[in-house]
């Protein structure tokens, strides 16, 4: 008989494992080996949501050959069930997420992972057997996961336990219920229990660490007694607690901890229980409340560790370079002493930091000879020498920064590294969360399912877009994200049709098979291992290998060679646009962030990668300038400081093209591109597009002008077609000549037929602007014989440039009323009429359109008398 049970009294946790484990043992009885909580007991007889569970007194414990075990491996726990241990052939299969303890059983089979819940592991087994599950069970292992993590709010909660409530709600998960029975308001008596504990609390300093120890009698067992406990812990901001409770004949600890320095998993154990570094317990009999009062107070003497400061874990003295030292010399002080990051110091103040990988790269681009103070890091954080070990952590792992001076009144007196951190933490890892992730993964804090947005941002058919790409991908064997600006816009709200998809694969195979999924075409480069798949539709999907970027030169064209997705982010301009979305069905909407981007975003903050981004690729620098005007952010201090050292540095003149080009036209197709038009004059980065280009008052009042022109041909709806990059484009190069203008576009690299129409476009709206503003007297047909022959750029250039309103006027005239106006009369009419064809029908047909234009004619008829009197025919 196979029987699958879990520990006394069973939380959500037990009765979901439970249940999920009935879907891999379908043939298994399910038995609670003791009682239930409360909140169970009452989700069960309320909901009407029945489960298979059979009741211990059914059961013959000699029986039974295959005993599970979910959400524990500890004998003490599982109650009756430890009879059957010595059955002959038994065999026993264990599925757990709590920390080794001397009691745990060791099974045939067991399935243990660091994640928040028991349930978080059945759904990762789910979904690598493609199990189907019912809504009642995705509701009940998502209240598992849902009060194991604190609705994801404990130091224990893991990527996965995202991933798989993110699932869970794919499969049906009814929240409302979730948050109906997660929602614990305190009873009357709780209450009066919570004061009790509130006013018995005391509060003992152990190694200069603060733990704060509470007894309470309790009349009867107090099921939610744990509740209370973090209720009191809440309300009193406590680092550490525990609570003693005596219920009954027996002694009940609850221990939960906010510090690495009390791990009250290890003092449960102590006391015969168990638990996680943050949350544990113990029952103990035969002692009375202040015997264990006691017996715990010697434990916290013996396990709580001194408070890890900033002092004890720094290295000093600590090795330091001068600002206006080369690169080169810079790279000798590395590697003479073995060190990855030097702190840049000037008159004892500490100026940035620069690593071992950017100097090796600026020497690899001919940078050697450059003083360390252009290239170093100026955005870093510090900490004084009394910093906790959290704070350390907070830098370190959070903020992904390697390095960390410590400074005292302004002076740098010691230095912390990540291997620093790694090394003290080795020993006791469960007081570190963030270490259970490789450091070739996301941490915890910037990986999440995006999946909810993914569905409350696009439409239903963008989603099953994705998901047939992620299927596409796993039946090639790949590994499949959207990345870059989608990602970004979606973690803004802003739905995006442009998708970039990388494989950790072969990108060209890849989009073959997606391609005739779809019965669609593709066009593939073998050279960068690219390919566009262009759907039935129309929509195009940009498919690519993931790769790494070299340069042999600043400014050069980038080098391509295959890579990892990690890698493939790196490469990218911006932290905001370096995250990725997992598409395989496994790991669906799961981001993949390794550089902080969702706190950039946050911030509303651009910033560079590393620090010879711009070096590399400076059309970046324009990128930057129209991605922060474009959604109201600021270049971040240090990347602030890389613009314009790239400026200094005239690094545009080598690498002027139509790279540039692309850039500045992006740029001029922004909604508004005047703001970013200021911060490229800010940057002196105008005078790079053409030296004569200034950005002075009267460029900016036609600038302002042509924004409004604009603005008003849209509201039109005419249908004629407007480039409208190459309207701001006149209005910003207004005071260049047309010989400068020809240079400028020679310069970007504007593409030929492009580069003609500009000039073209310019040469005739000057002149129309000249005829406009100088004439006393614009009648219709002098103001259509001026514009006639102008492209809509071109006349809404001529809208911007005409300097008095009178101007401005006749040109909305032109185009509302004056550029659709025709003559009744054809070159047909005039044959009918006797005139022999030639010439002089352009002649007549021109008079007859200027009295038309001049309001001379209005019917047919009068254009018949004009003619009559102006061009008679002869006999």
């Amino acid at each position: 008989m196979d029987v699958i049970t879990s520990h006394l009294n069973a939380d959500f946790d037990c009765v979901a494992s439970m249940v999920a484990a009935h879907k891999l043992y379908p043939k298994a009885k399910l038995v609670f080996p003791g009682s239930q909580e409360k909140n169970v007991r009452r989700f069960l007889n309320e909901t009407g949501i029945t489960f298979e569970f059979t009741r211990i007194k059914s059961i013959t414990i000699s029986e039974i050959t295959r005993l599970i075990i979910v959400d524990t491996r500890q004998t003490g726990r599982i109650g009756i069930f430890n009879k059957c241990l010595d059955n002959p052939n038994l065999s026993i299969h264990l599925y757990d997420h709590h920390p080794d303890h001397p009691d745990n059983l060791k099974g045939d089979l067991e399935e243990v992972h660091d994640v928040g819940s028991t349930a978080t592991i059945f759904v990762q087994l789910f979904q690598e057997r493609n199990i189907t599950i019912s809504k009642e069970e995705a509701t009940v292992m998502a209240m598992a996961i849902y009060e194991d993590t604190g609705n994801f709010t404990f130091a224990t909660t893991t990527p996965a336990d995202l991933a798989a409530g993110s699932w869970l709600m794919q499969q049906g998960a009814n929240l409302d219920m979730v948050a109906q029975y997660m929602s614990h308001e305190l009873t009357s008596q709780q209450v009066e229990f919570l004061h009790e504990l509130l006013n018995s609390a005391a509060t003992y300093t152990i190694n200069s660490v603060p733990v704060t120890i509470t007894r309470i009698i309790l009349p009867e067992y107090c099921d939610e007694f744990a509740l209370i406990v973090r209720r009191l812990m809440d309300m009193e901001n406590m680092d550490a607690l525990f609570a003693v409770a005596g219920m009954g004949h027996r002694v009940y600890v609850i221990g939960r901890s906010r510090i690495p320095e009390v791990n009250v998993g290890q003092i449960a154990t102590e006391l015969g229980g168990g638990g996680h570094a943050s949350a544990a317990s113990a029952t103990l009999t035969e002692q009375s409340t202040v015997q264990v009062e006691e017996q715990l107070l010697a434990l916290l003497h013996k396990s709580v560790r001194p408070r890890s400061l900033a002092k004890n874990l720094m290295s000093f003295p600590v090795i330091t370079v001068k600002p206006e030292l080369s690169i080169r010399e810079t790279h000798t002080t590395l590697i003479r002493y073995n060190i990855t990051v030097l702190p840049v110091m000037e008159d004892g103040h500490i100026l940035g930091l620069i690593s071992r990988r950017e100097v090796a790269k600026a020497i690899f681009l001919e940078l050697g000879d450059e003083p360390v103070a252009n290239y170093m890091t100026t955005e870093f954080g510090t900490l004084p020498p009394t910093a906790t070990i959290l704070d350390i952590q907070k830098l370190i792992l959070t903020h992904r920064q390697r390095t960390i001076p410590v400074v005292e009144k302004k002076q740098l007196i010691g230095i912390i590294t990540r291997t620093d951190l790694f090394h003290m933490m080795a020993g006791d890892p469960a007081l570190m969360p963030g270490l259970r992730n490789s450091q070739n993964q996301p941490s915890v804090e910037r990986t999440r399912n995006v999946t909810p947005q993914l569905l409350g941002t696009l439409a239903k058919t963008t989603i099953s877009l994705l998901k047939t790409i992620g299927e596409v991908g796993e039946a090639c064997g790949y590994t499949t994200f959207v990345v870059g600006g989608f990602v970004r816009d979606l973690l803004l709200g802003e739905p995006s049709l442009d998708i970039d998809i990388v494989v950790e694969g072969d990108a060209i195979h890849f989009a073959r098979k997606l391609a005739d999924h779809f019965h669609g075409t593709v066009r593939t480069h073998d050279k960068f291992n690219t390919g566009i798949v262009t759907l039935p539709d129309g929509m195009k999907i940009d498919v690519a290998t993931a790769r790494l970027e070299y340069y042999d030169y600043p400014a050069a064209l980038p080098k391509v060679e295959c890579s990892s997705i990690k890698l493939d982010l790196f490469r990218r301009d911006f932290t905001i646009n370096a995250m990725a979305i997992h598409l395989n069905p496994s790991d669906f909407g799961l981001l993949v962030d390794f550089f902080n981007s969702q706190n950039d975003l946050k911030d509303q903050a651009i910033r560079i990668l590393h620090n010879l981004s711009f070096v590399e690729d400076p059309t970046r620098i324009f990128r930057a300038i129209r991605f922060e005007q474009r959604f109201g952010f600021e270049l971040g201090k240090h990347t602030e400081k890389q613009v314009k050292n790239a400026v200094s540095k005239n690094l545009f003149n080598a690498a002027m093209g139509q790279r540039f080009h692309h850039e500045i036209s992006h740029i001029l197709m922004e909604k508004d591109p005047l703001p970013a038009i200021k911060r490229l004059a800010h940057f002196k980065l105008l005078t790079f597009l053409h030296p004569k280009l200034k950005h002075t008052k009267r460029v900016q009042e036609v600038l302002n002008e042509a924004k409004e022109a604009i603005a008003w041909f849209q509201r039109l709806y005419t249908r004629q077609q407007c480039t409208l990059w190459m309207v701001y484009m006149l209005a910003l190069t207004s005071r260049l000549k047309t010989r400068e203008l020809k240079e400028l576009c020679t310069r970007l690299g504007v593409p030929e037929r492009s580069a003609m129409t500009l000039i073209e476009q310019r040469v005739a709206g000057d002149r129309a602007i000249t005829t406009l503003d100088k004439s006393q007297e614009l009648k219709p047909s002098h103001i259509y014989f001026t514009l006639n022959e102008l492209r809509p750029e071109g006349i809404l250039y001529v809208m911007a440039g005409c300097r008095n309103k009178t101007s401005r006027q006749a040109v909305s005239l032109y185009v509302t009323t004056l550029s659709t106006v025709t003559t009744k009369l054809t070159g047909d009419d005039l044959r009918k009429l006797g005139y022999t064809p030639g010439p002089l029908f352009k002649t007549m047909l021109q008079t007859l359109l200027i009295h038309t234009l001049d309001g001379a004619c209005s019917a047919k008829e009068d254009e018949v008398r004009l003619l009559g009197e102006q061009f008679p025919l002869e006999g």
